[in-house]
């Protein structure tokens, strides 16, 4: 089961559709994620930025 300190949000900021991940916060503490993925809101592979988790 993975704890909930390692899950991120990822925001595609023109939808405002979101996607869980996991992110290695030792190795990746400070920074931003940026990832590219499929949203089904239009139909395309956009990129997703790491947002607020609550």
């Amino acid at each position: 089961m993975a704890k909930q300190e390692n899950l991120v949000k990822m925001i595609h900021k023109a939808t405002g559709y979101t996607y869980w991940t996991r992110k290695n916060r030792k190795k990746l503490a400070s920074v931003k994620l940026k990832l590219m993925k499929y949203n089904p809101v239009v139909r395309k592979v956009v990129e997703f930025v790491e947002g607020k988790k609550g």
